[in-house]
């Protein structure tokens, strides 16, 4: 066993250790943003007595605006800081205290400033061409640092030294362009805290208007009416608005502008509205002015002249003009053709002076003055002067009359020819005035004398006539013309000379041809005294009789050679002559000259004449026939094209013609034609003629000056053809019953139609016909009231003298006057045998009536009373009502017979028992035959008015109601 031995250890008595003060402020750390809030909490750890805040200067912090101590419970205290500044940083202190302990936490406080845009306008403005200043400052601590973009893209100042950005960060742009304009970005960074801003900023460049006038000098004529437009279109950002403007403008009534003020209307332009108009624009760039001239002309008047009188040989006769006008007008005279005016037209207002080349006529114009003055007057000057002011507006012109007063003066031909027989005329002309008397004299002798009959006088104001029929030699010589007037008188002799036949022409050659021949000459070299009316061509083989031929000299025209004489053979000598027509007679012959036609060939190419009608595309070519060559033409051949194209196909045309018309050709196109003719021996050279089509017409003219369009008239067509249409239509309803008009009225207006009726007028042939084999054919149709005429005449009603029926042309048998049996229906199936026995009877009567009908014997007995006639055979009228089953009426008789006699006269049956024939009269006893006379009475009524007609008949207005119409009846052909 093991004993402790150690010594015990026994521990040594503590005091109790006094309680102990923690504090802690939470956070430990604190970042406030300039003007931001924050608090911060001081906790004690054990029992505290007094808990306080220290600021940074040492001080104990007492609860302000800015800084506040708050303490919640015995253990925790709170100090807030309120929108701290940057004074508010530094190190803070919280002391606990309890008796003789005391315990204290520290934490430090730091003030930073965020990124801060104080001055950063959205939208700055600048006018084009300043030195823009961007403006954005920024304020953040640390200081931050700006970069600038424009348009999303960074702003490198290194590449466009227009761009600098400033000490205080703004960006400058010097000159800046309406191209810089846009968005731009202010953008703030700071490092050492990563933060980042920015601010967009809009940049717009205002430009400073411009003005384009439109018309720099506006041209406007005074005292019209007119108006004067002044305009001029401004330009710039913003818009500008544009006035123009005259300082002394108030009269508004005068003046007017339009909506924007670019253009200023001045109505009824006068000369106080001439000068210098005002364009003003302006916007917030500035304001810019141009100016603009009103011109303002005035058309020249006339305003003064004066008329003269004057005496021939007076000396300085002056005729004065004066004109108003702006620009100063330029002051012509003229009398007839003869134009005065100033040497020299540079300027208006330079007085200058006009002399004319025989020195007799001066001009002088000084400003809006001219004269004009005659230094020695004579009797042509006499007359109307025309004064003309003229200036680039206008002109106006008017006339002043110089009256000259001159003793007279003769003119006219004085020698005239003329033979013995043949009268003329010897024209005594006076030029005088005041006006002269004239008188004719021979040998002292006026005329005419008392036993002269063959000269006459004629006179006119201005003229006097001798006409002279000379009877002998005597006749001849010399005439005096006297004029005599207030001034003086003159005399002069005329002479009347014989004239002779004219000398002979001189052949110069002849060309030949095969059939003709062209004669060169030179005409006579003496007329005779009067003209050449033609010349006469002589020509005949060696020892022949000659042949003539004269060819007319036109007016006016000379000839040098003829041509077209033929009668003459191929390779045959001729000799030919020629000689020269006046009135007087014939001339001399020229010596007869010989030549030899060429032998028969080809003829000679025609000559063309080319001339473009009327259309414009189209052209007559006509041809004049040359020589045939010896043998007839056969035709012409016509050959055309464009001229960079082929040839259109051959025209061949007859001998005789002389032309051919090309039409459709292409517009605007040059052509060529060739034509040749040809003969028995070959073609002629080709003749061409080339020539170019119009230009097409861009529009359709107007016809006879409607003015219609094409729309129009094609709408006039369509109008007429409807109308046409329905007036076609309306004919067929009334005349056919057909067409739409008919299909309307039976569809919608109940009527009956044509395939009705048609029925119906079968069903009435069925009544009447019973074997077709063996029975006569009866046919039967309605007679219907004809329709009006679209002439307005009125249909004729059938009478007793109007024929009924026409003649079949497809048969020979006669038509039958008269049908003397009926059928009854007064039982049933009575009226098919009644129908029958009517049938057989017609067949008996015409049977009997065909021998005097076709004028060859009678052939069976005749009905007693029955008379022959010459009329024409027509079908009777058969009466098919229900009480009366046949009424004939038959056409004019040869002799009047009365109604008794009608019924006397019954025609014998050619087969049937007589008690047959008694039983058909008594049951027909009504039957009448009315002859026709000349002048149809009026229609006697039917003693038995029979009901409605069957099978919807229409009966004739002026007959018994069943009356119808037989068209005819055939006879069977055996």
């Amino acid at each position: 066993m093991w004993r402790n031995t150690c010594p015990l250890w026994r521990p040594a008595r503590r005091t109790a250790p006094k309680p102990s003060i923690q504090v802690q402020i939470t956070p430990t750390q604190g970042e406030i943003s300039v003007g931001e809030s924050k608090f911060f909490l001081c906790e004690v750890v054990g029992d505290a007595t007094d808990i306080d805040w220290y600021a940074p200067s040492g001080e104990k912090i007492v609860s302000s605006q800015d800084v506040f101590v708050s303490r919640t419970d015995e253990s925790t205290s709170t100090l807030t800081i309120y929108h701290a500044t940057v004074d508010s940083s530094g190190n803070y202190k919280c002391v606990a205290k309890s008796a003789d302990k005391e315990a204290q936490a520290t934490v430090q406080v730091k003030i930073f400033q965020k990124i801060s845009f104080k001055n950063a306008p959205s939208l700055q403005e600048f006018n084009e061409g300043d030195n823009a200043d961007i403006v954005c400052d920024v304020v953040s601590s640390p200081p931050a640092t700006i970069f600038w973009k424009h348009k999303g893209a960074k702003i490198h100042v290194a590449k466009d030294v227009r761009f600098k950005i400033m000490e205080n960060a703004h960006l400058q742009i010097r000159g800046i362009k309406k191209t810089d304009e846009g968005m731009y970005t202010c953008e703030a960074r700071v490092m050492a805290r990563g933060e980042i801003d920015f601010r967009a900023i809009k940049v717009v460049i205002n430009v400073l208007p411009t003005i384009r006038i439109r018309q720099a000098e506006v041209n406007a004529t005074a005292d019209i009416g007119t108006s004067a437009m002044l305009a001029c279109d401004a330009d710039g950002f913003p818009e500008p608005t544009s006035v123009v403007k005259d300082g002394q403008m108030g009269n508004w009534n005068k003046y007017s502008l339009n909506e924007d003020g670019s253009e200023l209307l001045i109505k009824d332009v006068t000369k106080v509205d001439e000068g210098d108009y005002t364009c003003m624009a302006k916007n917030k760039a500035g304001e810019k002015e141009e100016e603009v001239s009103l011109n303002v002309f005035v058309t020249p008047r006339i305003t003064y002249l004066n008329n003269q009188t004057a005496s021939e040989l007076q000396e300085h006769v002056t005729l004065t003009c004066e004109a108003s006008g702006e620009p100063t007008p330029a002051i012509t005279w003229s009398f007839g053709p003869r134009v005065f005016t100033e040497r020299e037209q540079a300027s208006w207002t330079r007085p200058d002076t006009y002399e004319s080349l025989d020195g007799n006529v001066v001009v002088r114009s000084d400003a809006r003055v001219s004269s004009l003055t005659l230094k020695y007057v004579q009797f042509s000057d006499a007359g109307q002067y025309l004064c003309t002011a003229r200036n680039p507006i206008g002109q106006d012109s008017k006339n002043m009359y110089l009256e000259v007063r001159y003793s007279p003066k003769i003119q006219g031909p004085v020698t005239v020819y003329t033979w013995e027989g043949n009268s003329a005329n010897i024209s005594c002309e006076v030029l005088a005035h005041p006006g002269a008397s004239v008188v004719w004299f021979r040998d002292g002798q006026q005329l005419p004398s008392a036993n002269t009959t063959n000269i006459k006088i004629y006179s006119t104001p201005t003229a006097s006539y001798l006409e002279i029929t000379p009877e002998s030699q005597n006749d001849f010589g010399s005439y005096n013309c006297t004029a005599t007037n207030v001034i003086g008188s003159e005399s002069k002799e005329f002479l009347m000379i014989q004239a002779e036949v004219p000398s002979a022409p001189t052949v110069e050659g002849v060309a030949p041809f095969s059939s003709t021949a062209m004669v060169n000459f030179e005409e006579p070299d003496s007329n005779g005294g009067v003209s050449v009316l033609r010349y006469k061509v002589d020509w005949r083989q060696p020892g022949q009789d000659w042949s003539s031929r004269e060819f007319e000299v036109e007016t006016g025209e000379s000839h040098d050679q003829l041509e077209g004489f033929d009668a003459v053979g191929p390779e045959t000598a001729y000799e030919v002559k020629m000689a020269a027509v006046n009135g007087k007679g014939d001339g001399e012959s020229s010596p007869s000259t010989p030549f030899t036609t060429k032998p028969i060939r080809e003829p000679s190419a025609p000559k063309l004449e080319a001339k473009v009608q009327k259309k414009g595309n189209a052209l007559k070519v006509n041809w004049v026939k040359q020589d045939d060559g010896g043998t007839p033409i056969k035709h012409y051949l016509v050959r055309y094209k464009p001229h960079v194209s082929d040839w259109r196909p051959e025209i061949r045309v007859p001998h005789g013609s002389d032309h051919v018309l090309l039409q459709a050709l292409d517009w605007n196109t040059e052509y060529e034609v060739y034509v040749v003719a040809e003969n028995q021996q070959g073609k002629s050279k080709p003749a061409v003629v080339s020539f170019r089509t119009a230009m097409q017409p861009t529009a359709i003219p107007e016809v006879g000056g409607s003015g219609l369009g094409t729309g129009a008239i094609v709408g006039i067509l369509m109008v007429v053809f409807l109308l046409l249409l329905v007036g076609v239509d309306v004919t067929c309803y009334f005349l056919n019953k057909c067409g739409l008009l008919m299909c309307i009225a039976v569809n919608f207006c109940g009527k009956t139609g044509p395939g009705a009726k048609g029925k119906d007028i079968e069903e009435g042939k069925a009544a009447f016909t019973k074997d077709e084999s063996k029975e006569p054919i009866v046919e039967v149709r309605t007679e219907e009231a004809n329709p009006p005429t679209q002439d307005g005449g009125a249909p004729t009603e059938p009478s007793e003298t109007t024929p009924l029926t026409e003649a079949d042309p497809d048969t020979t048998s006669p038509v039958v006057n008269s049908l003397p049996t009926a059928a009854s229906n007064s039982t049933p199936g009575a009226s098919e045998r009644n129908t029958a026995a009517a049938v057989e009877s017609a067949k008996s009567a015409a049977e009997a009536s065909l021998p005097a009908s076709a004028g060859s014997k009678d052939s069976g007995p005749a009905p007693a009373g029955a008379t022959s006639s010459s009329t024409p055979d027509v079908g009777p009228l058969v009466d098919l009502s229900e009480g009366a089953s046949l009424t004939v009426a038959p056409p004019k008789a040869a002799t009047a017979a009365s109604e008794p006699d009608a019924k006397a006269a019954e025609p014998k049956e050619s087969t049937g028992s007589p008690s047959t024939a008694s039983t058909a009269q008594a049951e027909y006893d009504h039957l009448h035959v009315q002859p026709q006379p000349t002048t149809p009475p009026p229609p006697s009524p039917n003693p038995h008015p029979p009901p409605p007609p069957p099978c919807n008949l229409t009966p004739y207005a002026d007959r018994p109601a069943g009356m119808l119409r037989l068209s005819s009846i055939r006879l069977p052909s055996s």
